[in-house]
Parts: structure tokens; sequence; C-alpha cells
């Protein structure tokens, strides 16, 4: 039987830190005399590449460089991370798949020093054979990265599942032929990732429990929504 593997995306999918991105978001627009955001508007808005995102919450581009407010934002998200946590069902969920014998990496829009960081201060890092993080705090893109770590595990694309939380998640499926399984408690809302097609569960434990425990890989129709 092929080897199969499990990419997994970062924030918002393992690591809970959608309130600390508002909040530092709603920081920056105070100062700026900007509406702040509600979770929901968060959610509905929140896109990749970010300097879109940054458009539709009030950011005036022409008046200020996007590497400006972006700078200010990933300083105030780095005081703010260690109030962020791992979603409850995480470390089970990376052991439940251990147990099934599936290689597994982290795929994640977080600059690599601050990624390496973070997995080591949640005890996680011996689950993963690859943690890819991106050099700049810009996240344009995961594509070129989702190559890469694809390339390093050495790994055919039919035999890789990424979960992820977002849209972009989804579009990086779509470029490197992955399987996408999106999960909606992370920074984009349900009603968002449904329109993608792709299979959508409420959180890490609906993919264990969907998860016919007799198979040891995604089996074709796996999912019960």
């Amino acid at each position: 039987m092929p080897k199969k593997f499990i990419i997994w995306d970062w924030n918002g999918t393992l690591l809970d830190d959608m309130q600390i991105c508002i909040d530092g978001i709603n920081q920056l627009l105070r100062d700026r005399s900007v509406k702040e955001l509600t979770p929901g508007r968060y959610r509905d808005i929140f896109t990749f590449p970010v300097m879109e995102y940054y458009r539709t919450a009030g950011f005036d581009l022409e008046k200020e460089p996007f590497a400006f407010p972006a700078r200010q934002f990933i300083n105030l998200y780095r005081e703010k991370l260690g109030q962020s946590r791992l979603f409850p069902d995480a470390t089970s969920t990376l052991q439940y798949f251990k147990d099934k014998g599936y290689t597994q990496a982290i795929l994640s829009a977080m600059e690599q020093e601050l990624l390496d960081q973070t997995t080591d201060k949640f005890g996680i890092r011996n689950y993963f054979t690859a943690i890819q993080g991106i050099n700049d705090h810009y996240a344009h893109s995961k594509v070129a990265q989702a190559r890469s770590i694809i390339k390093t595990l050495e790994a055919s694309p039919e035999n890789i599942t990424y979960i992820g939380d977002t849209i972009h998640d989804h579009e990086v499926g779509l470029e490197t032929g992955c399987e996408v399984i999106l999960v909606s408690h992370g920074h984009q809302s349900e009603e968002r990732l449904l329109r993608t097609g792709r299979k959508v569960v409420g959180g890490l434990r609906g993919l264990t429990d969907n998860f016919p425990a007799e198979h040891p890989v995604f089996p074709p129709g796996w999912f019960r929504p």
C-alpha cells in the first residue's frame, strides 16, 4: 500500500490564534480611527494575499505602504503569541494519525523562526518529518512552500492529504494536486469554505470521528457530514 502523508496548515488549523490576530489588527485600526472588526467580520474578509485583507479591513494603502502596517501587526502578533493555544484536540489528533502510520508535516505562512519556536513550545515537533514556514511576514502565497515540502517528503501528491482552514489552502491543493480537507474553526467562515466544494469539518475531532478505524488511509467517501 502506498505510503500516506498529511500536510497540516498551522495557524487556525492546529494553532488557535484567531483572537490574537483580531486583537492585533483592531489595535492598528484604532490607531487609524477605522472601525474595528468583529470576529464574524474578520472571518468573512480574511484572505490571501493578506494585502487584500488589509485593504478590505479599512487600511488606506495609497497613504501608507503595506509593509508598514504589516510589520506593526507582526510585532503585535509576536507580543500576543503567548496567549494562543493549540486547539483542544490537536495533540490527540496528531497522535491518532501517527499511530496509523502517517508521515506528517506542517506548512505555514508563519515566519520559520517563529514557527520553530512555537512548535517547540507546545512540544509537538516529534510528530513532524518537516516543518515549513516562510522567510518574511507578508504571507503572499504558500504554493511555492507546498511544492518544496512535497519534494522534501519525496511524496506523490495523490498520496497527500492537506488539512487547512482557508480558501488559500484549497488553492494550494489545486496547484499541487493534493487532496484537501478544510476545518471551519479557524480564520475563515464555514460558509466561505463550503463554496470551495471541499470536504469541511467543524474541527479536528471531525477528522477522527468520521475516519473508519479499520482503514489505514483516507478511503473514497470516508467523510460523513
